[in-house]
């Protein structure tokens, strides 16, 4: 009963009418944001943070954790019936969502998307609500070596494991390690690259970042990208799958929400990356694989499934460790900040109601999803209609404005200005701001945490792996910093073998 009674209080709280209302508002906005082509939830939820000022931490975040498992489904009604993914995570469901629309199965499609992201979203949120206190008892064991540790492996997780290049990824993350060093040297009180400027003297707010990066930069990129006129919509008719679909689909929902539960918690991955891994796993798995791309259901059941239950896992490490393990999550984490709230082991024994309040409301939110994501489709097509002439302006008058009331300072919105310039050209040249974003919130965690260290260990670097988890964190970013290195080598002797097989057999046929 120990552990079931704040499990249980947590119903209580997001059953509150004004907590039942802003999880409601969460979902329909993040299935608005996923049918939105390019916007995505880390910008929606950068674009609202102030707005979130004026309710109760708890009641902010129900709200923000909607927008981030909602948006995994909106992406794939477009992607189903317009062959354009509305949300990152949404681009694989393209392959056979949009073949099976063309063969008159976009019901069967999306309701089996239904199904599988109603799936893959509970097994990982009852995985969340066990695994979630074993993780921050485990953490209370954490002190600044082991935190530094962490922050290490995060980082450099984020800049490898990331989508895009790796150089890329790695160059994003350095600025972001950057940014998190200018302002006031917390332990000397030395001012490092304020070049005299007395807002700087504090450091860069997270969120003007944010909403520059993920905000101003995604509407001028989608301005340019979205020239090209969308496909016209294919009708839907029998909305739910057979039973013969779902007795095919079963195997890759399940499998899909495993995997995908598991890339969710690792810094650097997240939705994107856990349905990428599964519909390649389907597609190995397969005892046909050439149906994959010709209308397989599995090839929309794993993905959807995957993406779900990711962006529900992901909040393990943020609340229990206080690491975003993704670019949405780094903007969640900025949020609680604001709230006054310090994710980290201690939050549900200091603030269960919000824990296991945001944990639950996660039950009801995936309820609501999975009753509206149907008769919703004809509305979210039509909003798609609208030009992005008139939703860009609008967009950013509601950014700006909110960058002008975090702190009443037109430096925020200069910033924001700044930083959405930078992250346009980040976009356009290939360079994600995921990594930039996760590297500066790292960075400062890192930094502190690698001082704090020194003083305790004496200024003896050794002394991390005198203690058993920094230790172990250590040879893990020695391992991931390392294996690429060695699997380069792998595959050049390979090569080598190959090309010298080659060859000898050339001179035996000559012979």
């Amino acid at each position: 009963m120990e552990f079931f009674g704040p499990v249980l209080d947590g119903f209580n709280v997001v059953l509150d009418p004004t907590n039942l209302l802003y999880c409601l508002l969460g979902v329909v906005v993040g299935m608005l944001i996923g049918v939105l082509p390019g916007l995505g939830p880390a910008a929606t939820i950068a674009i609202l943070l102030p707005m979130t000022y004026g309710v109760e931490p708890v009641t902010a975040i129900i709200m923000l954790a909607g927008i981030f498992y909602g948006a995994q489904y909106g992406g794939t009604i477009t992607s189903v019936l317009l062959r354009l993914p509305g949300e990152a995570s949404s681009v694989v469901t393209v392959f056979d969502g949009y073949v099976m629309a063309k063969q008159g199965r976009a019901g069967a499609a999306l309701g089996i998307a239904a199904i599988g992201s109603f799936f893959g979203a509970t097994i990982s949120i009852i995985g969340l609500t066990f695994l979630a206190p074993l993780v921050a008892s485990f953490a209370l064991d954490f002190g600044p070596p082991e935190y530094t540790a962490l922050a290490m492996l995060g980082i450099l997780l984020v800049a490898t494991i990331s989508g895009g290049t790796k150089i890329k990824a790695i160059i994003a993350a350095a600025v972001g390690l950057f940014l998190a060093t200018i302002g006031r040297d917390g332990f000397t009180g030395a001012e490092r690259f304020t070049f005299g400027n007395l807002s700087l003297a504090d450091g860069i707010d997270f969120v003007p970042i944010a909403m520059g990066l993920f905000g101003v930069g995604e509407i001028l990129y989608n301005l340019e990208e979205r020239h090209r006129a969308a496909n016209a919509p294919v009708k839907v008719s029998n909305i739910w799958p057979k039973r013969k679909d779902i007795k095919e689909a079963s195997g890759a929902i399940g499998r899909g929400s495993v995997l995908g539960f598991f890339l969710g918690i690792l810094p650097g991955g997240g939705a994107t990356i856990a349905s990428l891994a599964s519909y390649a796993m389907e597609k190995k798995t397969a005892k046909d694989p050439t149906r994959f791309g010709k209308g397989a259901i599995e090839g929309v059941a794993g993905p959807e499934s995957a993406n779900n239950a990711a962006a529900t896992s992901s909040f393990i490490p943020l609340l229990t460790l206080g690491i975003p393990a993704n670019a949405t999550m780094a903007i969640i984490f900025g949020a609680l900040l604001i709230q006054g709230i310090t994710p980290g082991p201690q939050l549900i024994s200091n603030d269960p109601q919000l824990f296991w309040g945001v944990v639950n409301s996660m039950y009801i939110g995936n309820i609501l999803l999975l009753i509206m994501s149907i008769p919703l489709i004809g509305v979210f097509v039509r909003i798609l209609r609208v030009r992005a002439a008139i939703l860009a302006p609008i967009t950013a008058l509601i950014t700006m404005l909110g960058a002008y009331t975090i702190r009443n300072s037109m430096f925020d919105v200069l910033l924001v200005v700044l930083f959405g310039a930078i992250g346009y050209l980040m976009k356009k040249f290939g360079f994600e701001p995921g990594p930039l974003v996760l590297a500066f919130v790292l960075g400062s965690l890192l930094e502190s945490n690698l001082r704090r260290s020194l003083l305790v260990l004496e200024g003896d670097p050794t002394g991390f792996f005198t203690r058993p988890i920094s230790a172990t964190l250590l040879v893990l970013f020695i391992v991931v910093a390392v294996w690429p290195i060695i699997k380069s080598a792998i595959d050049k002797r390979k090569n080598s073998s190959l090309a010298a097989a080659v060859a000898e057999n050339k001179v035996k046929e000559n012979a």
